[in-house]
């Protein structure tokens, strides 16, 4: 059975999935202003994986355990939205 619509690589998973974390962080916080942050995604044998680490200045006002979950969760999204 032939299809126009293929399902997404693992590549296009991780990278949208990147995107969407990295989008997110950056969007809480000024990039000049963070000390350090990293998205790391895996994507195999069909399960997704991120981890957000958000190291903020002293003065955020944004939480930066609660702006990684949000990171987390917008880059699942992203991916969700790949295969719908």
């Amino acid at each position: 059975m032939s299809t126009d619509e293929t399902e997404p690589t693992a590549e296009m998973v991780v990278e949208t999935a990147s995107a969407a974390a990295e989008g997110l962080v950056l969007d809480r916080y000024k990039q000049s202003a963070l000390r350090d942050f990293d998205v790391t995604v895996t994507f195999e044998d069909g399960v997704l994986d991120v981890d957000v680490y958000v190291n903020p200045p002293a003065d955020a006002a944004a939480d930066a355990e609660a702006v990684a979950d949000e990171a987390a969760r917008a880059a699942r999204d992203a991916v969700d939205e790949l295969f719908d």
